[in-house]
């Protein structure tokens, strides 16, 4: 059985391990310590599929951070991004619990923001809808997140006065996800135009 016989430091968090006088890899830190390699350790087979799991562990918690670094994202983003990494099951549950723990990934909060990123930008609820499900965020926190809005008919009101009262204007509505009720109290009835 080999054992630890120096960690010397690799840089960015990184230490190079060597067994028996012979450098054998280059490991975070992190998972080092926590399988508890040390000068004189051994390396039998508990430590070593433990410090497989904890690599394991630490390239989820990676991935899903580095996803994360972009925007923020659902908990089914996450999990889709992991799974195609190749992340095992098991892995992918502790990195989610993890980064739920921490505040990271809370689907509520994530609907919520997007939600009001999406009326800002002038979309309807059923666009707004449409895109939440898409990301996999749970239905009991899409319409929470849509209850939080400022009305649909007010936000469709705004648009029409920028854009004006035309027919041009009732096409945008109705692609930009708004309903049919709403498009028709924010955009006026005009027999001169038809739409206006």
């Amino acid at each position: 059985m080999k054992k630890v016989t120096s960690l010397r430091p690799a840089g960015s968090g990184h230490v190079t391990v060597e067994l028996d006088g012979v450098p054998w890899r280059h490991l975070p830190v992190e998972a080092a310590v926590r399988v508890g390699l040390a000068p004189g350790v051994a390396l039998d087979r508990a430590r070593a599929r433990a410090l497989g799991r904890e690599l394991r562990r630490l390239r989820s918690l990676g991935t899903a951070i580095g996803a994360l670094r972009v925007r923020d994202r659902s908990a089914a983003e996450l999990t889709s991004r992991l799974d195609a990494r190749g992340v095992a099951p098991a892995d992918r549950a502790r990195t989610l619990e993890t980064l739920a723990r921490a505040g990271l990934v809370d689907d509520e909060h994530f609907a919520c923001t997007r939600a009001r990123s999406l009326a800002a930008r002038g979309n309807g609820n059923a666009l707004i809808r449409h895109d939440l499900e898409q990301r996999g965020v749970p239905a009991a926190e899409i319409e929470t997140a849509i209850e939080a809005l400022e009305p649909e008919s007010e936000r469709a009101a705004r648009v029409a006065e920028r854009r004006g009262f035309s027919t041009r204007t009732t096409r945008y509505l109705v692609a930009h996800g708004f309903a049919e009720d709403v498009i028709e109290g924010a955009v006026a009835w005009d027999d001169a135009e038809g739409v206006g």
